[in-house]
């Protein structure tokens, strides 16, 4: 009979990936790297110059910036990511948003992965486009707003704003 220290190391490492366009969304997604503990993490956005962001060694990628009015860059990144996506094979895909979280998130879906969106702390009035839209595609729907909480989600369980 195995002990539970054989079933430790026998289990699977979680494989995460954790994707973000620049700005607020990358650094809201920097933030949440204490939840990521005891996982592989595979980083992506949308700018080269934040690898510089992580730890040395970390796996880094770059994805085509794009929005839902530029459609010639939004097919070029959801192709990016769909790759992505089937190269890495994450076990769960992270996304604070916005268009390239989004996509992964749909993609991941749709290979049967947990997927979990955290809404941007920026949009306190109401969810952003690419949170709405990523309801139907997450196992996790959250925002950083108590008030924008609902009973059918998205949840909330505080929020992400740091130093």
């Amino acid at each position: 009979m195995k002990d539970d220290s054989d079933k430790n190391r026998t289990r699977k490492t979680k494989k995460v990936l954790a994707i973000a366009s620049g700005g607020g969304h990358w650094v809201q997604l920097l933030r949440l790297r204490p939840a990521f503990e005891g996982c592989k993490v595979i980083y992506a956005t949308t700018k080269e110059n934040y690898a510089c962001d992580l730890e040395a060694g970390a796996e880094f990628y770059v994805v085509p910036d794009c929005n839902r009015w530029e459609k010639w860059k939004l097919v070029k990144g959801s192709l990016s990511i769909l790759k992505l996506i089937i190269t890495q094979k994450p076990d769960i895909v992270v996304s604070t948003g916005a268009a390239p979280g989004f996509l992964a998130i749909r993609f991941a879906k749709l290979f049967g992965k947990k997927t979990i969106w955290l809404d941007s702390i920026a949009n306190a009035e109401e969810l952003s486009l690419s949170g709405q839209k990523a309801k139907n595609s997450c196992d996790m729907w959250m925002t950083q707003w108590e008030h924008l909480a609902k009973v059918d989600g998205p949840i909330y369980r505080g929020n992400i704003l740091g130093d």
